[in-house]
């Protein structure tokens, strides 16, 4: 019997931060081309957890694996040559203001790749179509577009480099619910075509049920429930019921100072 190695695996993960514990022992397996989503509160960890598999945080104990191999405590150019398998997607779409948007799609082409520019602008027009983006808005800047269209340049960055894993934080922040949905539709359709694993954090509940074949929620530190996102409302965990109703009454209580 064959067993499929995760793409992504964390084995006790712990990060703290002074006597401020975040991450505690955080388990986690990813399948090849799966798509997981975390939830839980603001300050819970979701962007520390993303963090310290990227290598922008170093995680105090554990075990971080992407296909197997252990990346934790890896060196610069070990750690740059796994980065570089990896796209992502970033809460406010994140594009730099004094580059057009071909450039913005084809920043990790030129800066990351060496690709030259002219085959990085065609490179950056097809995967603009890829998300729904005409060809007369590359030499546009990032401040002639809607939040939308911003957004999807971000995804268009994202995939650039055909990565085998794509990040995804708060995708559809900011956005109205109808072009929330767009995004959901785009970011499914890419992550399948690609056949990439997608790891993403969201309070979003509508985006996290749309783009997840997974769920997980983490609460002080721990994955308190993972299931599939088609059971996330009928998980029987009090904790879980509480996050994804929006529910003010329940275990999880909020500081509230007057």
């Amino acid at each position: 019997m064959n067993t499929v190695v995760p793409k992504i695996e964390l084995t006790g993960v712990s990060k703290a931060f002074g006597k401020k514990v975040v991450l505690d022992g955080l388990d986690l397996a990813i399948a090849p081309a799966e798509s997981v989503v975390v939830i839980g509160g603001s300050g819970t960890g979701k962007s520390v957890m993303l963090k310290c598999i990227l290598g922008l945080l170093e995680a105090d104990a554990g075990s971080i694996r992407i296909d197997g191999g252990e990346i934790l405590g890896i060196g610069s150019r070990e750690r740059e040559r796994i980065n570089r398998r990896i796209g992502m997607l970033f809460q406010g779409s994140a594009l730099f203001d004094s580059l057009p948007v071909w450039e913005n799609v084809s920043f990790g082409l030129i800066q990351g790749h060496n690709m030259d520019r002219s085959t990085a602008r065609a490179t950056a027009l097809e995967k603009m179509a890829q998300v729904g983006l005409s060809p007369d808005v590359a030499d546009l800047s990032p401040a002639e577009l809607s939040g939308g269209m911003q957004k999807r340049v971000a995804l268009a960055r994202a995939i650039a480099t055909n990565p085998e894993i794509i990040f995804f934080d708060e995708p559809t922040t900011g956005l109205d619910p109808i072009m929330a949905d767009v995004i959901n539709d785009l970011i499914v359709k890419t992550v399948k075509q690609m056949g990439a694993t997608a790891l993403s954090i969201t309070h979003d509940m509508v985006s996290a049920r749309k783009i997840a074949d997974r769920i997980a929620m983490l609460y002080h530190g721990k994955l308190i429930w993972v299931g599939p996102a088609a059971e996330v409302y009928s998980s029987g965990n009090p904790y879980v019921d509480q996050f994804v109703h929006g529910r003010a009454e329940g275990p999880i209580k909020m500081e509230v100072r007057l």
